[in-house]
């Protein structure tokens, strides 16, 4: 095997997934239409939830909305079954991240969700799946297969849904407005806060 070859065959793999998760976003823009009108009305939190690679993604698309200005954070699928659901209003909106749609874990705690009184969107690259028929919105993310060698192992699929989450993201802060100083003044620290401030973007 040579190893170059083989790095840049799976970056060209996932290169190429995303150019067709955009040509899908294109068939299906009545829902990703809604989901970010949803989104830039909601009173509450945006909250995402899932398990394994699938949550890891949550967690960080919820860090990255509530740093472009949409209050969000992140409930593992399956600590809400055992009272973290208690964190989750009528107000807010959730996300349940699974690209089958038919994790256990992540399709259970729908109904739950719902007796709260809050909306649920699911992203996921399965239309026909038990999360898309259960939930209220649907982001469809699919790709074709993953990039390694057995199509076992989620990457193609997780780098879409960590696009869609950032473009989605990104698309409703430009949406309200979201300005370079409200930027700065959620990130006050690190190398980003001090540029800011040098450059007097927040003093």
């Amino acid at each position: 095997m040579d190893i170059i070859t083989n790095i840049c065959a799976v970056v060209n793999d996932e290169a190429t997934a995303l150019k067709q998760v955009e040509a899908s976003i294109r068939h299906n823009n009545e829902d990703y239409l809604e989901l970010v009108k949803q989104i830039i009305a909601l009173n509450g939190r945006l909250i995402f939830t899932g398990v394994g690679k699938s949550g890891h993604i949550g967690r960080k698309l919820a860090a990255t909305f509530a740093s472009m200005g949409t209050p969000a954070f992140f409930v593992h699928a399956t600590e809400a079954m055992h009272g973290d659901i208690g964190m989750i209003t009528p107000d807010d909106l959730v996300i349940a991240i699974s690209n089958s749609g038919e994790t256990k874990e992540a399709t259970t705690v729908i109904a739950p969700i719902h007796r709260i009184g809050a909306k649920v969107a699911a992203l996921t690259g399965n239309k026909n799946s038990l999360l898309a028929r259960e939930c209220d919105y649907l982001i469809l993310v699919h790709v074709a297969q993953e990039a390694d060698q057995y199509n076992l192992a989620p990457t193609n699929s997780s780098t879409a849904a960590l696009a869609v989450g950032d473009a989605i993201a990104l698309t409703v802060a430009k949406a309200k407005g979201f300005s370079e100083k409200d930027f700065g003044m959620l990130h006050p620290g690190g190398s980003l806060g001090k540029r800011l401030v040098q450059e007097g973007v927040i003093k």
